[in-house]
């Protein structure tokens, strides 16, 4: 019940974050989207930031045990894992791009630093996950030698830039106003290849 409850008011919150980003939505906002009481989601969070950091480890748990998954699978070599991780990662932003423009949007500030360093704590076993992965193709000869940091940043920079504006994805795409990349299953099929043929020559090809 306990587990139900925190959740319902985490998924009001990214409703209202989405609707009115985080510096202009408040405890008491919240409480009135979530239909509790103020003290329930101070009881819950304690404040506005820890409750954006809650947000930030519900969603990041969810991928970390698909990477588990993907990591641990024995038939499939780390190319293929990094191939599972890039439709895992395309699919998760599809579903949820309000939380993911909210939280890119939110990591841009200059201010609030110590809620910053805990989403990255939040997000760095994932990318650890990743990293081991790449280490290990590597070593096994499977890759060139690369920066695996670099290699993810390259991942999950041309995702997050491709989708989380609308009016840039269909300005890099060529497509017409009012193209929405969340809800065309084409586009979802053109972006995963590109971004596998980018992998594979970076990981493979001299």
């Amino acid at each position: 019940m306990i587990t139900e409850k925190k959740e319902h008011i985490i998924n009001a919150a990214i409703e209202l974050f989405a609707e009115k980003g985080f510096e202009g939505s408040s405890i008491r906002d919240l409480a009135a989207r979530a239909d509790v009481n103020v003290a329930m989601v101070n009881y819950y969070f304690g404040s506005k930031e820890k409750m954006f950091e809650a947000i930030v480890e519900h969603k990041a748990s969810f991928m970390r045990g698909k990477l588990d998954e993907i990591a641990a699978n024995p038939k499939m070599d780390e190319l293929a894992k990094l191939y599972a991780i890039i439709e895992n990662y395309v699919d998760k932003i599809l579903m949820n791009p309000s939380f993911h423009k909210i939280l890119y949007q939110e990591l841009l500030r200059a201010d609030r630093a110590t809620m910053h360093e805990n989403i990255i704590r939040i997000f760095k076993n994932n990318t650890n996950t990743i990293h081991d992965i790449i280490e290990q193709g590597i070593s096994k000869g499977l890759f060139r030698e690369v920066d695996p940091r670099l290699t993810i940043a390259t991942m999950m920079g041309t995702i997050n830039q491709v989708m989380l504006s609308k009016a840039m994805c269909g300005m890099l795409m060529n497509e017409e106003q009012g193209f929405d990349p969340h809800n065309n299953s084409a586009f979802r099929e053109r972006l995963v290849k590109h971004l596998k043929q980018l992998l594979h020559a970076h990981l493979i090809q001299y």
